[in-house]
């Protein structure tokens, strides 16, 4: 599988988001009745699915519908805009609230997170597309409000809440790419994980055993194991920065009215002599607060 074989927004953008938005020219009724964008869609990322992006074509996705190519040209104008459409498809947010998590939004990156990590591993062939210039129709942009309306309250300045979005999902993106292409290497070597690396095994002894690499030999046997989790220690530090900038923003914010209010408040009037002089009472209600 290619990387970057496709660009979204490569088509006639203004037809794109007609075609996307529902704004344009409806077209009269073809051969088959039943024909209609939402189903030619449908189909095209079936066959990319299926098949992978190079295999789809406006020839192709009338084939599998048991149409003329030309039928399709009625509701879309070619593989450009057919792509962008693809995307958008794919990408329609869940219904389910609970599918962000719950509550907050720590919880809500979280599941957009393994939300990406999953529908990259439905639809491989997003990463064969360059998408760093998209077309946004409803679907993109319903999955942005969502996920903005939840982590709002963090505090941070838009384009830091945009960014953050960001970051998390190329970090998805990443950890996606190097999860398929594992897979691809393997489906097309024919050698199992295991067996790959068992081929490399008296190599990798003797290198060990050399004394050129201490640090490397030193490390324990599950060091490079598959029962740990890379994507979610990833993952969590990723929110762990987050929630430290978050934390330092509302420092900063409460801090001046917090500091202000104690600094600016009236000192005690003795009544009997100095402060000095008056006895702490027993249970220790006067002293200074313990610093903890």
């Amino acid at each position: 599988m290619a990387s970057g074989t496709e660009t979204s927004g490569s088509g006639d953008i203004g037809r794109t988001l007609d075609l996307l938005w529902d704004t344009g020219r409806r077209p009269s009724r073809g051969p088959r009745p039943g024909l209609t964008l939402e189903r030619i869609v449908e189909v095209a990322v079936e066959v990319a699915d299926r098949d992978g992006l190079g295999a789809v074509s406006m020839r192709r996705v009338a084939t599998e519908l048991g149409t003329g190519t030309m039928s399709l040209y009625r509701y879309v104008p070619g593989k450009g805009e057919l792509l962008d459409l693809m995307l958008d498809r794919v990408q329609r947010p869940s219904e389910n609230p609970a599918d962000l998590g719950d509550g907050g939004w720590r919880p809500a990156l979280h599941a957009l997170a393994h939300a990406a990590l999953a529908l990259h591993r439905r639809h491989t062939w997003l990463l064969e597309v360059n998408q760093s210039r998209p077309i946004l129709g409803p679907s993109a942009l319903d999955g942005m409000e969502k996920v903005l309306a939840r982590i709002r309250p963090m505090g941070l300045t838009d384009p830091e809440l945009v960014s953050a979005v960001v970051m998390v999902e190329g970090y998805v993106v990443g950890a996606a790419r190097t999860q398929v292409y594992q897979e691809e290497a393997e489906r097309r070597s024919g050698l199992t994980d295991a067996e790959f690396w068992a081929a490399q095994e008296p190599a990798l002894v003797k290198a060990m055993t050399s004394g050129r690499y201490p640090v490397l030999a030193s490390l324990s046997e599950d060091a490079f194991g598959t029962g740990f989790d890379h994507f979610e220690f990833g993952l969590q530090r990723i929110l762990d920065g987050l929630e430290v900038l978050v934390a330092s923003r509302r420092a900063a914010a409460d801090g001046p009215a917090a500091s202000g209010s104690a600094a600016d408040a009236p000192a005690p009037v003795p009544t009997n002599g100095s402060a000095a002089d008056d006895p702490a009472p027993a249970n220790g209600s006067a002293a200074p607060e313990d610093p903890a």
